[in-house]
């Protein structure tokens, strides 16, 4: 095969979205979300198992309402930094929001975890989706949709300049001529755009891969096109098998028209496997974790998240599903407008409204090893997913995919039995990008130092 599976894991530590229930788990440490030993040893497992990825997801406001997970967990870039210098293969994937980070420090920060890993880091390019983000960082309002995804396409080039700051060969540090740097291949980004202007240059070095690699996850018209221009890993959202191969198609399609070779464009679903020693016995852990999680007060309190953290817990849960779309408009407006839209045309209550959303639905790759990695080969092949990301509760529950799953797709040819490379874009089959100011030199540009 010339195509072959990525495999993906999202570190969670005591509860994310959907798993109100996890710190409960005897298996999953109280202090998880703040343990790095616990997030090394979950990356140190998925290396092992020759994971292409090891994801971070982040947010930056909360509510006493919000998952577990969120109300106390470390900073991502910080977390995979510890993580990086116990790890030696697998990619390390950090999200921050172009919302509220400058440009700058961005790409410092991320060139950084690139050099430290040896080429292994990525960015999860995020706009922000809490609208209460806005006050901890002294704005008064939530930036609308259009204005955040401009900021962030402009950000992603900002960043993208000032990684090209160095020419690879900037360094001779040359004892016979006394020079350290050759200033000529140190190059000023000057940039001034609609959202920021930035003068650089960054005063960090390309690592191996060149750049970090850029992951977005986008549902809305905006997201999407986003993460057709720049994107070069995508993290999807799941549901069904059709649901998944038309949001594929789309991306890809979009790549294409943008320019863009679409195998260049990795798209990894969401998927929370349960593998259990036989298919029944998966399906009865499968209900427990949702009974488990299935707590009505803290999932009526998440449900405000897409409506700018509103408390739902002030109307009638029996009454009609009160008309709160507006309130969506900044924050998950896709997300929210399909809530509501959902609920006017069935004529939800409150109540119906949380139990349809948050009804059982267990993943497609539950069952025993052999019936998940059939479901993941269907998906693979059927041009739904480049990939998966996947989502485990506690570690065992990944030992056990990683032990009993990984060796079938391996067997079937779909995943790889060794690293073939040391960087992230190695393992992602992505280009190294060329510094665009040895590009101009090879092209007889003229060039100046520090320009």
């Amino acid at each position: 095969m010339t195509r072959r599976l990525h495999l993906a894991v999202a570190a969670y530590g005591v509860g994310g979205p959907g798993q109100h229930g996890l710190w409960k788990d005897p298996r999953v440490p109280k202090n998880a979300s703040i343990d790095i030993q616990y997030y090394i040893r979950q990356a140190q497992i998925a290396q092992a198992a020759l994971f292409d990825a090891f994801f971070i997801v982040d947010s930056q406001f909360i509510t006493p309402d919000y998952p577990s997970h969120y109300l106390n967990r470390l900073e991502p870039l910080t977390l995979l930094s510890a993580v990086a210098t116990h790890t030696t293969h697998i990619g390390l994937v950090a999200t921050a929001s172009s919302t509220y980070n400058s440009p700058f420090n961005l790409a410092r920060r991320f060139a950084s975890l690139d050099l430290i890993s040896g080429g292994r880091a990525a960015w999860n390019v995020v706009t922000s989706f809490d609208t209460g983000t806005s006050r901890n960082y002294g704005l008064e309002e939530h930036l609308d949709y259009a204005t955040r995804y401009g900021r962030a396409l402009e950000a992603v080039q900002v960043v993208r300049g000032l990684w090209d700051s160095y020419e690879d060969d900037a360094f001779p540090a040359s004892l016979d001529d006394n020079q350290f740097l050759d200033p000529s291949k140190l190059h000023a980004l000057n940039h001034v755009g609609e959202h920021f202007s930035v003068a650089g240059p960054l005063n960090v070095s390309r690592s191996p891969q060149g750049q970090p690699v850029i992951f977005q996850a986008g549902v809305s018209e905006e997201g999407r096109n986003l993460a057709a221009q720049v994107a070069e890993g995508i993290y999807a959202p799941g549901g069904t098998r059709a649901q998944a191969q038309a949001y594929f198609s789309d991306i890809k399609q979009r790549a294409t028209a943008a320019g863009r070779d679409p195998d260049h464009v990795l798209i990894f679903t969401g998927a929370s496997p349960v593998v259990g020693s036989s298919d029944a016995q998966a399906h009865r852990r499968s209900r427990e974790i949702y009974d488990q999680d299935n707590d009505f007060d803290r999932k009526l309190g998440f449900l405000g998240r897409s409506f700018g953290a509103y408390d739902f817990a002030q109307h009638d849960l029996d009454a009609p599903f009160p008309d709160v779309a507006h309130l969506a408009e900044k924050g998950g407006r896709t997300a929210g407008q399909a809530i509501v839209d959902r609920a006017a045309s069935q004529g939800l209550t409150l109540r119906q409204v949380v139990e349809t959303l948050t009804e059982y639905r267990p993943s497609p790759f539950t069952g025993a090893p052999d019936t998940v990695a059939d479901a993941i080969e269907e998906w693979f092949t059927a041009g739904a997913a480049d990939g998966l990301n996947l989502r485990f509760r506690a570690l065992e529950d990944l030992e056990r995919f990683a032990g009993d799953v990984v060796p079938l797709l391996q067997k079937r040819g779909l995943f790889r039995t060794a690293y073939e490379h040391d960087t992230l874009r190695g393992h992602l089959g992505l280009p190294i990008p060329e510094n665009r100011h040895s590009v101009r030199d090879q092209e007889d540009f003229p060039r100046g130092g520090f320009a």
